[in-house]
């Protein structure tokens, strides 16, 4: 029997096993087994993939990966939005290998890849996909595009990016595990528990080999969640669900799957309807922010912003610039929202709001 038949076979038992407080350790533990079967499936496909792989350089201040099925408009909508000449045509497969474009808004150079469409099965190999989605891993932020016709493969690409370890718009689980050599299982947790108990955890850390451990629990996590803690390999990113071509349905059409994904965005990229929604949406997912520089004696540079992470401090700021920013720091003065007045005095901790002028101090 071969591993994805292995798989079937636990999954079917899954299905058959009623869930409830009595088996939630059996069903723990099937569900840890397949964890580690489809890794081992991964690692055995990817050993023995041949031929050229998709490389990509990741370049300006974030990086934005399409994913969707073939001829759903992704490249047509990568031309709309960034510099990029992507080949456009009406038939499956036009884009055959990763075409990257820059989306420059609001000061920032948004790196933005149009990856080949892939299909289902996508994740197991199928269509080259493990190579393709694999460039999803190291986004951030994911833009599913689907055409307003099919809606359901949302479900379908969800489950895709699951398979290869990316959890979109997922928070990771606040789960600690600390293997030890003796000791037997010590569970302790800052919240109440609703999906988890001690029997289930058990089942779940000896199938990985642990049967000593101290297990601590910020989060009511799910049975898969705290799977997913225990793997090294899944990455959250956030994620947009845009449905593109609703030039082409009735009113009444479009009505009805708005209501049923009411997160998306609705474009048309042929007719360039809603385009300027999509980048502020891409812009606010990233949660980047604009930070003005003012050099001493000179007035701050409006027009050429610089684009850090919402949350970032001026030591954050320092190390952009340049590591002599770190190393010579004296102080900071800052205008904006973050400060009690304009022009206050701050350290390197201090936390930067959108649109703060910044000017640095270094030591003589």
């Amino acid at each position: 029997m071969d591993i994805d038949d292995k798989i079937k076979k636990i999954e079917d038992e899954i299905q058959k096993t009623p869930y409830n407080k009595a088996t939630s350790h059996h069903i723990g533990k099937l569900k840890a087994k397949i964890s580690k079967l489809k890794e081992e499936s991964i690692q055995r496909k990817s050993s023995g993939t041949k031929g050229k792989g998709f490389h990509v350089k990741k370049a300006g201040d974030s990086t934005v990966v399409l994913v969707g099925f073939p001829s759903v408009g992704k490249s047509t909508l990568l031309n709309e939005i960034t510099n990029a000449e992507s080949k456009v045509g009406a038939y499956q497969f036009t884009t055959l290998d990763i075409v990257p474009g820059v989306m420059e808004y609001k000061g920032a150079k948004i790196q933005i890849f149009d990856i080949p469409g892939i299909i289902t099965g996508a994740a197991g190999g199928k269509g080259r996909g493990r190579e393709i989605l694999s460039v999803a891993r190291s986004a951030d932020l994911i833009v599913i595009v689907m055409d307003v016709f099919n809606p359901n493969h949302q479900e379908i690409i969800f489950k895709e990016l699951s398979d290869v370890g990316i959890r979109p718009n997922q928070k990771q689980p606040d789960v600690t595990v600390k293997r030890k050599k003796l000791g037997g299982l010590h569970l302790s947790s800052t919240t109440e528990l609703t999906h988890l108990d001690e029997k289930t955890i058990r089942s779940i850390i000896n199938e990985y080999g642990m049967h000593n451990a101290d297990v601590l629990l910020r989060d009511d996590v799910t049975i898969d969640q705290f799977i997913d803690a225990l793997e090294s390999n899944r990455t959250y990113i956030p994620t947009i669900v845009v449905l593109n071509k609703i030039d082409l349905v009735d009113d009444k059409y479009l009505e009805e799957v708005m209501k049923k994904f009411p997160e998306a965005v609705f474009i048309s990229a042929d007719k360039k309807i809603n385009i300027d929604i999509l980048q502020d949406e891409i812009f606010n997912y990233l949660k980047l922010i604009r930070i003005y520089l003012k050099p001493q004696g000179e007035k701050a540079d409006y027009d050429d912003p610089l684009i850090i992470k919402e949350g970032s401090n001026v030591k954050n700021v320092c190390a952009k610039l340049h590591r002599d920013f770190v190393r010579n720091f004296r102080h900071a003065k800052v205008w904006g929202s973050s400060v009690k007045f304009e022009g206050q005095k701050v350290g390197p901790d201090h936390i930067l709001n959108d649109k703060d002028v910044l000017r640095i101090i270094k030591k003589k």
